[in-house]
């Protein structure tokens, strides 16, 4: 198995260390975007785990929100569901709450895990291929095992 880059072997460590049998893999042209990953693992844009992270107006946590590639997410709705105001998170606030760039965070191996939802339209799959700690990066995972993994409550948060 070839070398991986140290973002995406600390996601494989952590994997390992939690019982998962998920694979890290890097591929030689980047996935930044869902639609630019599902081209390159040749998979529904759908199928694409998108970690998107917002700062928690209240106590300045993270809340990571797991969501279908193919979806937008409804802030309104997290908020329903969580009782958490959302604020935007620049750059600085991803890289230190979740220990990545932007581009290629996954939803699990956080610096500073803080709130977790993942989004429900992610169980019509057998499996969902999230981020692995670069843009490069990628790994395919039960949505059951990535909640698991991820302590996430799922609920509807597309818009």
């Amino acid at each position: 198995m070839p070398t991986l880059s140290p973002s995406a072997q600390k996601v494989q460590d952590w994997l390992a260390a939690n019982g998962s049998a998920a694979l890290v893999i890097e591929l030689e042209h980047p996935g930044r975007t869902a639609a630019e990953a599902a081209a390159l693992l040749k998979c529904d844009v759908a199928q694409i785990a998108k970690s998107i992270i917002f700062r928690n107006a209240a106590d300045g946590t993270s809340v990571l929100v797991i969501t279908s590639g193919a979806n937008r997410v409804d802030e309104k709705k997290i908020t329903a569901l969580t009782g958490i105001t959302l604020a935007k998170a620049d750059a600085n606030f991803v890289r230190e709450q979740t220990g990545y760039a932007i581009g290629g965070v996954p939803p699990i191996a956080h610096a500073k895990p803080g709130t977790v939802l993942m989004d429900e339209d992610l169980f019509r799959f057998a499996s969902v291929f999230p981020a692995g700690g670069t843009p490069h990066a990628m790994f395919e995972i039960g949505a059951e095992e990535l909640q698991r993994l991820g302590k996430a409550q799922v609920g509807r948060v597309r818009a």
